[in-house]
């Protein structure tokens, strides 16, 4: 089971740097566990990514419903409490303190290419690479 950050979704579904890493991430452990809200997150990826013409819609709107199929059944729910003590304690948006409050829940690490996050809670997060190196 792994924890993961929107960017590691988009990078599962949009061709990028951290693709093939990903793709082998989810070779390795296919439970992967986020907070709902990333879904829509991932929409504006994909929104964004469809403005600038590099999906068309109806790809847009496939890799949507792939990734609500991938992760719907593994949504973990964040009391808004909690996700604000970790905001404030670690100097993060409340959005992202969500992804840190599952990886605390869980007691894994969060899979996150997010630099700034990682520096700003580290016990509680990890790179695309040390998530490879461990599983």
């Amino acid at each position: 089971m792994l924890v993961v950050d929107t960017n590691i979704i988009a990078a599962l579904y949009i061709r990028g740097t951290y693709t093939d890493g990903v793709h082998q991430l989810r070779r390795r452990d296919d439970l992967w566990r986020t907070d709902p809200l990333a879904i829509i997150e991932f929409s504006n990826v994909l929104a964004t990514y469809q403005r600038a013409r590099h999906l068309t819609a109806s790809e847009a709107q496939r890799c949507l419903a792939q990734a609500d199929r991938l992760l719907r059944p593994h949504y973990v729910e964040v009391p808004h409490d909690a996700a604000l003590a970790l905001a404030i304690r670690h100097g993060v948006t409340a959005y992202d303190a969500r992804f840190l409050a599952i990886a605390q829940r869980v007691g894994l690490r969060l899979v996150t290419e997010d630099s700034k996050l990682r520096a700003a809670a580290p016990a509680l997060t990890q790179s695309l690479g040390d998530a490879l190196a461990t599983i």
